[in-house]
């Protein structure tokens, strides 16, 4: 049989192993939440790089396909005659 102390000492013992346990479990949710919140954020930036590449590849091909403007011809300065 236990003396009250070793009983008291094996009480605080299983205490602490069980409070051990449920912070390890809480910090693996949180851990799990915090991967959950990075993979949504990395699939909107790659949803939002998409998105700027396909409008910057249409400006490219409208640009392209513009017919470009003709330079305009510098007016020639009249000398003045003395």
């Amino acid at each position: 049989m236990l003396r009250p102390t070793e009983a008291k000492a094996e009480e605080a013992r299983k205490k602490a192993r069980d409070l051990f346990t449920k912070d390890r479990a809480k910090e693996a949710e949180v851990v799990k939440e915090r991967e959950k919140a990075f993979a949504t954020q990395a699939q909107k930036t790659a949803k939002l790089k998409a998105l700027r590449l396909a409008r910057d590849a249409e400006q490219e091909a409208a640009a392209a396909a513009a017919p470009k403007p003709a330079p305009k011809k510098a007016a020639k300065a009249k000398k003045a005659v003395d």
